[in-house]
This record gives structure tokens, C-alpha cells and sequence, in this order.
């Protein structure tokens, strides 16, 4: 059993007492639930950097990465630094996170927020909805394409933009379908947590122009994007590098001066 499978059963049980505790009905009310969303993927074709910084406290290949920083100081900074989007984990067991980490960042900047979750169930779409989500996150390694196909086009429904994520050329060929708008290429191979620009290189041609190509994971540099550009890539998922830190929108903001030069 891998990491992955691993936190897929621990969020299956995950959902299920939700859903008991919060019904739809209720994340319906949600005054953020009429709220007109933010595409991201809109904001990283017209961007020079592309870059999607992320909260993120701790993860299960690094353990801790920062547990002292609040996640409104962290949303401000990085919209000051002028990046296209926020990502925020709301992982509670794996990552540190909570849903009340999307809702503080939401009301803290106006970024396109990412609900980065191991999302297994319709449900969590309404949840990401109602806590203020402009964009959900897809893994293709833990839904089948009935899955991928049935939650982005549910996400369509409640516009929100979808972003798939894959880590091979498996993955990618069960996902592909008009209702994804950014695919995203996980650099970290998640049974051995080693990462490679590789795979972003190698899955690249075969991804369809109609999505913005996202490379996620080992981007911890300006040469790393400068390296991924030339393949297609407008996107390019960073966390831990900011994170690390203990001004993450400052480190943000040095890192897309640098590179925008």
C-alpha cells in the first residue's frame, strides 16, 4: 500500500462522518456559495511567471515544513508578490491543513484559491464551493475516468475550474475529456517520493493545447521553469520552496522578479 492509497482510505471514512456532521443543504447557505469565481487558468495564459504558490504546514515526505506562519499573512504575501493563484491543503491528518485555512485565505486576498484535497466525492466539491474554492484539484491516480468525469463536470456545474493531476502516460490517456481546463504533471513519483523535470518533459507533447499545462512538484528554482517553458508549460505549482521560509510572500516575490528579468 502506498502513501497515496493510504490517505485515500483514511478520506473516505473522512467524508463519510462530514457528510453526517454538514448535509449539502446546509454548504448551500454558505454565503461564499453564490460567489463568482476567479479562473485560474484564465490568469496563467495572460501571466509572464505562471507561478501557483501554496500553504502547505507539513506533508508526508517532508514531515514539517512551517507551522508558525498564519494563513492570512501567507495569502496577502503572495498576492503582493503578484502570483496567478493560491493553493491551500486542507488535508487535515497527512498535511496540517483545514477547510478554515481555504476560508481564512479567501477572505484575506483576492487570488483564484486551489482546494488542494484528495477529493473522492461529490460532496467535497460543494465543500470547496462553499468555503470559497475557485479551482479543484483531480488525482488521477485514485479515481477512474467514470470518476474524473463525473466531478469535473459537476465542478463545470458550480463553476469551478478543474485541474487533473498525473504522474505517467497512463494516467494522462484515461484523462483527457473537455471538462478539465488545466492538466497538471506531479514531478514526485509517489512510491518513491523522488522527483525528476523528466516527466513534466516527457508527458508534455502529448497533452492536448486546449489545457494549460501545470507542472507541479521539484519546481525550487528559476531554471526549473525556464527549463519546462519551451515544453508548454504556463503553470507551475510551488510549495514548499516558499514555505520553508519564514516569509513566504516575500521569498514569492524575489522569486518572480528573478525571473520575469
Amino acid at each position: 500500500m502506498n502513501i497515496l492509497d493510504k490517505i485515500t482510505l483514511d478520506k473516505r471514512k473522512e467524508v463519510e462522518l462530514r457528510k453526517h456532521l454538514i448535509p449539502v443543504s446546509q454548504l448551500e447557505q454558505s454565503v461564499l456559495f453564490e460567489r463568482q469565481t476567479i479562473s485560474l487558468a484564465k490568469k496563467l495564459r495572460n501571466s509572464k511567471s505562471g507561478i501557483i504558490a501554496e500553504h502547505k504546514r507539513r506533508s508526508p515526505s517532508k514531515s514539517v515544513i512551517n507551522n508558525t506562519l498564519n494563513v492570512q499573512d501567507v495569502a496577502k504575501g503572495y498576492e503582493s508578490a503578484g502570483v496567478c493563484g493560491m493553493s491551500v491543503l486542507t488535508d487535515g491528518k497527512y498535511f496540517g491543513g483545514s477547510l478554515d485555512d481555504l476560508l481564512t485565505a479567501r477572505a484575506s486576498c483576492y487570488l483564484p484559491l486551489l482546494r488542494k484535497e484528495f477529493i473522492i466525492d461529490e460532496y467535497q466539491l460543494i465543500e470547496a464551493k462553499a468555503y470559497g474554492a475557485d479551482v479543484i484539484l483531480l488525482i488521477a491516480a485514485i479515481l477512474s475516468r467514470d470518476e474524473i468525469k463525473q466531478f469535473s463536470e459537476f465542478a463545470k456545474l458550480l463553476n469551478l475550474d478543474v485541474l487533473l493531476e498525473v504522474h505517467n502516460e497512463e494516467e494522462l490517456h484515461k484523462s483527457v475529456m473537455p471538462s478539465l481546463d488545466m492538466l497538471g504533471v506531479n514531478n514526485r513519483n509517489l512510491k518513491t517520493f523522488e522527483v525528476s523535470l523528466e516527466t513534466s518533459k516527457s508527458l508534455s507533447e502529448l497533452i492536448p493545447n486546449d489545457f494549460v499545462k501545470v507542472s507541479e512538484s521539484g519546481i525550487s528554482n528559476i531554471e526549473a521553469i525556464k527549463e519546462l517553458q519551451p515544453y508548454g508549460y504556463q503553470g507551475f505549482l510551488i510549495g514548499e520552496n516558499f514555505m520553508k521560509t519564514d516569509n513566504p510572500g516575500e521569498s514569492a516575490t524575489k522569486f518572480i522578479k528573478n525571473l520575469e528579468r
